[in-house]
């Protein structure tokens, strides 16, 4: 894959090793996967809730994403020096189409894990329960410029996904952005069933629930006249914000926006090109609260400046997706908002 950061190594000691994490082997360009592995052993309510199933039969599934992601987890989580052992799990994938030796875009396959246990999973309501770690509801509407009736749908997210512009960003601004209406006139106008005709309209979304994990995709990647381009400018992102600061008119009015405060504990970072590139990721240890960066099989301590070096910038692995857990740095979860 492309070149990895030149950053200084650490030898582990026992105690690091024991509250620290283990690595895992770039087997047939499985540094997505591997990534995702780390982000998935740091959310600690997805293995609780994993550990929870008993597959009815108890027989081992090759072709079960979430009994071998529950194998995968479990094997993270022992005290050995080696890499884990998560073979399986990566030949899983590439019978559920997710192939080896191909290079993947995080976020569609962090999608398709997560639906290939509501899907696989023979337990629906903790099924369910999994979904509902990731679930941002919402409601998208349609409001007629007219005469001012408004059509809604409601929907619901497994990451928020958003648009960067070629310049600086920061999350806080990004968030903004999405929330805001856009009005569609001329070509874009819409059917109005009260009209009875095409008419100029606003559109946007409004939050009726956030998850206990919030995962945010920068949308890195653009189509530029049939090729694919990176953006590699700078988006700031803090390790901890509020989302209730963002404009009122983001949440629907009966929305519980009572303490929304949330805490970055693990970044998918992409460095390189969109056509040849290396996936890492930085977490955060539960029980000490310390940063790790994990580079497939090497795993090392790293500092939250290091974690900001992946705003962006030319040559820089840049941050991809983030995630966020609602509740303290210290790691409870707070009671408040909705979901």
């Amino acid at each position: 894959m492309g070149a990895r950061n030149n950053r200084p190594s650490f030898a582990f000691d026992v105690r690091d090793l024991r509250f620290g994490m283990r690595g895992l082997s770039n087997y047939h360009l499985s540094c997505c996967v591997n990534t995702l592995l780390q982000t998935f052993s740091a959310t600690w309510e997805l293995a609780d809730l994993l550990d929870k199933w008993d597959a009815a039969g108890e027989r081992t599934d090759s072709c079960n994403v979430p009994q071998q992601l529950k194998k995968v987890l479990v094997a993270m989580r022992s005290d050995l020096p080696q890499p884990a052992n998560h073979h399986d799990f990566l030949h899983c994938l590439d019978r559920n189409y997710i192939r080896l030796s191909v290079q993947h875009d995080a976020d569609e396959v962090f999608l398709s894990i997560l639906n290939s246990m509501q899907q696989q999973m023979d337990d629906k309501a903790l099924a369910l329960d999994i979904q509902n770690l990731y679930k941002i509801s919402e409601e998208t509407y349609l409001e007629c410029l007219n005469c001012n009736s408004v059509q809604t749908l409601t929907t619901y997210q497994l990451s928020l996904s958003l648009h960067i512009k070629e310049d600086h960003n920061s999350l806080e601004g990004c968030m903004r952005s999405f929330f805001e209406h856009q009005e569609l006139r001329g070509i874009d106008c819409c059917f109005c069933a009260k009209c009875g005709k095409k008419t100029p309209s606003k559109q946007g979304i409004k939050l009726i629930s956030l998850p206990p994990i919030l995962c945010v995709h920068l949308k890195r990647f653009r189509n530029y006249r049939g090729y694919t381009r990176k953006l590699d400018c700078k988006v700031n992102f803090p390790e901890t914000f509020d989302l209730s600061e963002i404009p009122r008119e983001a949440f629907l009015a009966d929305f519980a926006q009572n303490d929304c405060k949330y805490t970055l504990y693990a970044v998918v970072v992409h460095s390189g090109t969109a056509m040849f590139g290396h996936y890492t990721a930085y977490v955060r240890d539960r029980r000490e609260q310390r940063w790790y960066y994990a580079d497939d099989s090497h795993v090392e301590k790293a500092s939250w400046e290091e974690v900001q070096s992946t705003y962006g910038g030319r040559g820089r692995g840049t941050a991809y997706m983030l995630m966020y857990r609602r509740g303290s740095k210290e790691g409870g979860q707070q009671p408040g908002c909705s979901g």
